[in-house]
């Protein structure tokens, strides 16, 4: 069976990492889970990390309801997916599935998270990833739907094993109950987020920045538009590639 690491930016504490390895079980896959200590949002793809005497700080941790190998580490997200595909784990995890994030990564702001960040690590090393995320509200009341996002992984992972290795998926869910939920649909990026830093006050020695709702209409066809209709979206990621150059020659052939 492929065996998949799966992680989160949230912390291994979080419901939706454990509702995201259930997922992985179900859909037959090997599980082994490694995820942050603590929260990790916001991390992009940073590989920073606690060391002790040199070396990642990392705990065994058993999970509420799940019978599989589980670490808590002193680490962003990026850093522990470096780690697992490059020597940690023997066997070597097949592919990656970080989530399911509490709260939507739509928008080029995924630039920023941490969960979204953990799969793009995964493609550096030509390893499938899918990074899995709940619209949750900023300020969020009642029940989280985790299972709506989890029921639609089992699908999503046909098409990744049929996909080149290194390729990235981002699954966006609304935070309702499956019968409530659209089609899934592909989509594009928005040009923005679900929700943007603003400066909200600025003082002598400091800085106070707040994370506030996009107030505007998204564009058509996007993340963002397709899940505030109640559907949820795929879209395929690209990692860190060169342009093709174009803009760069024109400038240096100009200097000759």
């Amino acid at each position: 069976m492929p065996l998949a690491l799966v992680t989160n930016d949230d912390g291994i504490d979080a419901a939706g990492l454990h509702a995201l390895a259930a997922a992985a079980l179900e859909a037959g896959l090997d599980v082994i889970v490694a995820a942050p200590a603590e929260q990790a949002s916001g991390a992009s793809a940073a590989l920073s990390a606690v060391r002790r005497d040199g070396r990642t700080v990392i705990d065994r941790r058993e999970l509420p309801g799940l019978d599989v190998p589980a670490w808590a580490v002193q680490a962003q997200p990026g850093h522990i997916v470096a780690a697992a595909l490059n020597g940690w784990f023997d066997p070597r995890p097949d592919l990656v599935l970080s989530g399911i994030n509490h709260g939507a990564n739509v928008g080029r702001a995924i630039l920023h998270s941490g969960t979204v960040g953990a799969a793009l690590t995964a493609k550096i090393s030509d390893t499938r990833a899918l990074a899995v995320s709940l619209a949750v509200d900023l300020h969020p009341t009642g029940v989280r739907h985790w299972k709506t996002a989890a029921g639609l992984v089992a699908p999503v992972l046909e098409l990744l094993f049929d996909a080149p290795d290194g390729t990235v998926l981002s699954l966006n869910v609304p935070d309702r109950p499956a019968a409530e939920v659209g089609p899934l649909r592909h989509a594009r990026l928005a040009p923005g987020g679900a929700v943007q830093t603003r400066v909200e006050e600025v003082g002598d020695g400091g800085v106070r920045l707040s994370e506030v709702e996009v107030p505007d209409m998204p564009e058509p066809d996007t993340d963002s538009a397709l899940l505030d209709a109640g559907h949820p979206t795929l879209t395929e990621l690209r990692s860190v590639e060169a342009d093709d150059g174009e803009l760069v020659q024109k400038w240096l052939a100009g200097r000759d």
